[in-house]
């Protein structure tokens, strides 16, 4: 049996450009994360609730990000597929690794000007 030397799980951006794939994943991470900080805090948070709104959450990033950029959404998850595929994903892996920090990183910003900690 051939196995294929591609299509090893790595994500990659052939329709858009790095930077256009860099903001779009820096945007889907600050959403997955902002719904994660929000519905786990005291103040806006449901204890029963939270796992189904960051699961329905994270699907739907995922699905509405698919055909773009793969909606990594963490770059643990992308970097194994990238090294074991070479090439551009290797080469574009550092929009993997740089867009869900800046997403992470204002969306705890946000999270915190909207109150979810007090």
């Amino acid at each position: 049996m051939n196995l294929p030397k591609d299509g090893f799980g790595q994500t990659d951006f052939p329709n858009i450009t790095a930077g256009e794939a860099f903001l779009f994943e820096a945007i889907i991470t600050f959403l997955f994360v902002f719904v994660i900080l929000m519905v786990t805090s005291e103040k806006y948070g449901n204890a029963a609730l939270a796992p189904v709104a960051i699961g329905l959450a994270l699907a739907f990033l995922i699905i509405v990000a698919l055909n773009l950029t793969g909606g990594s959404l963490n770059p643990a998850r992308s970097f194994g597929p990238a090294v074991f595929a070479g090439g551009m994903a290797l080469s574009h892996y550092w929009v993997y690794l740089l867009a869900p920090l800046v997403g992470a990183a204002i969306a705890a910003v946000a999270a915190k000007f909207m109150g979810s900690e007090e």
